[in-house]
């Protein structure tokens, strides 16, 4: 199993950059696909970006594309998520996850970004 931790989460003003991280505890962080999710008030938790385990594959939705990147440390049991250009549609909470089979089943719980236009 693993424990996820998120920090960096806060109020930006539109334009600006936060760095999201996620510190991960267990030996076998490197095992697992990892991936930052969000969720605004009202609305479904959507995928917003995912690194796999071989090969450092990304994966972006489409609304953040150009704009966000996804990046692990598997020596540091890290996973970060740099976002630029933030817009105030980007505001949500976002949770790291991790998961080693079909599904995410290991959540942080999640820190709050707010983008003000």
């Amino acid at each position: 199993q693993v424990q996820l931790v998120e920090s960096g989460g806060g109020l930006v003003q539109a334009g600006g950059s936060l760095r999201l991280s996620c510190a991960a505890s267990g030996r076998t962080f490197s095992m697992y696909e990892m991936g930052w999710f969000r969720q605004a008030p009202g609305k479904e938790r959507d995928l917003v970006a995912a690194i796999y385990r071989i090969g450092g594959h990304t994966y972006y939705a489409d609304s953040v594309k150009g704009r966000f990147t996804i990046t692990r440390d598997n020596a540091k049991n890290m996973l970060y998520l740099q976002m630029n250009s933030l817009e105030p549609e980007d505001t949500a909470v976002y949770y790291c996850a991790g998961r080693s089979g079909q599904s995410f089943n290991y959540w942080g719980q999640g820190t709050q970004v707010t983008v003000s236009s």
